[in-house]
């Protein structure tokens, strides 16, 4: 059996070997690395891919995030709602421009957002709405965006771990995540479902101004060069990493299927215990598994629990991982924010109980077999 990883990127790439190394290679020969055709070709492939207008591509999905809060001109003090159960980018890139994260609840089942919560948190200085598509499925969006323009709000959406996602809307409308607010930001990161082999991300906009105006943060702030119009960063995804996107986003929707594949076979396997909730996808989104992330619900059984599981596969052999173990409302960096004073019990008992087996799109089934016999016998051991 091979060796078990959470995410296999280097046998991934040795089946597409040559085309990236002749993306690569030509890139080297052309010396043109930051800018140019093939950068602008990857922009136009994903917006093509996502069914968006614009795509800016940047440095990495913090930075996409953070260009995206100053596109939309939000100043020092303005409110923004976000999930605290979320990777702690989606809310540092707020707290960067002194904007205030305002900490909801989210769903036990689908792990996003839950819009219930959202109306009761916004206040007069409220401007954003940030949801994130967790794990590979999506928030609730028609019923995020109503909210927004019901009161007058922007949407950003989080969709670094679910590109490719599809949300259906209530009247069949097929949209993919990233494509639905305002403003979608993504990443690159080489984990990630459509992975680079370094760091990169994305900002995606149907809206003409706010593309226009992403672009030029990005670069400084400049409309053209040497002339800045507005202040800005310094964020550009470099034309090796576009190339290998390139050939990577051509096989996309295969890598998703071989993720939902994966996926499959785990709750086939798990399905009669118990104590697991399986990860599910609601009636509107698929699922492209970023993460495949069970919570354990019965911790009362003596000698169960999901940090006695994770140290039993990690003795075994099997890696896996807690995403996450501490919300961002408890997180010390929010202190002054007041984190402390949200109380999110959802939030705070996934914390507690959630954990997640490898799955990417080279698992094979004698490796899951492996995997799913060790969870098993961590169950019905004890």
């Amino acid at each position: 059996m091979r060796p078990l990883q959470m995410v296999d990127t280097k046998s991934q790439y040795q089946k597409i070997k040559p085309q990236i190394e002749a993306a690569v290679l030509a890139v080297l020969e052309s010396s043109q690395f930051i800018g140019g055709k093939v950068v602008n070709d990857f922009a136009i492939n994903l917006a093509s891919y996502n069914g968006v207008k614009h795509v800016v591509p940047c440095a990495n999905g913090t930075d996409a995030l953070q260009i995206a809060f100053m596109a939309l001109d939000l100043q020092p003090g303005d409110e923004v709602i976000t999930p605290s159960f979320t990777y702690i980018a989606t809310v540092e890139a707020a707290a960067l421009l002194k904007l205030k994260p305002v900490f909801v609840e989210v769903d036990p089942v689908t792990f996003c957002m839950d819009a219930s919560s959202i109306e009761k948190a916004i206040t007069t200085k409220t401007k954003a709405i940030v949801p994130v598509h967790l794990y590979g499925h999506a928030a609730e969006m028609e019923k995020i965006m109503a909210i927004a323009k019901k009161h007058n709000l922007f949407v950003i959406e989080d969709n670094a771990q679910a590109i490719g996602s599809k949300y259906t809307f209530s009247n069949g409308a097929v949209v993919k995540t990233g494509g639905i607010g305002h403003i979608g930001c993504t990443s690159f990161y080489p984990s990630k479902n459509l992975g680079a082999y370094g760091d990169g991300g994305a900002i995606t906009t149907n809206d003409d101004q706010l593309a226009e105006k992403i672009k030029m943060i990005a670069a400084h702030g400049q409309s053209k060069r040497y002339y800045h119009d507005v202040v800005g960063v310094n964020s550009r995804l470099d034309a090796i990493q576009a190339a290998i996107l390139s050939i990577k986003l051509a096989y996309l929707d295969e890598y998703n299927e071989a993720r939902k594949k994966a996926a499959d076979f785990y709750n086939n396997a798990f399905k009669e215990v118990a104590m697991f909730t399986l990860p599910k996808n609601a009636s509107y989104s698929n699922h492209v598994y970023h993460q495949y992330t069970l919570v354990l619900n019965d911790q009362t059984k003596e000698g169960i629990s999901r940090d006695g599981l994770h140290q039993y596969l990690t003795d075994k052999g099997i890696p896996s991982m807690i995403y996450y173990p501490v919300p961002c409302h408890r997180q010390k960096m929010f202190d002054s924010f007041g984190g402390s004073k949200f109380n999110l019990p959802v939030t705070d008992w996934l914390c507690e109980r959630v954990i997640s087996l490898p799955i990417h799109t080279e698992l094979d089934s004698e490796q899951q077999d492996f995997i799913i016999s060790n969870v098993l016998d961590y169950v019905h051991s004890k």
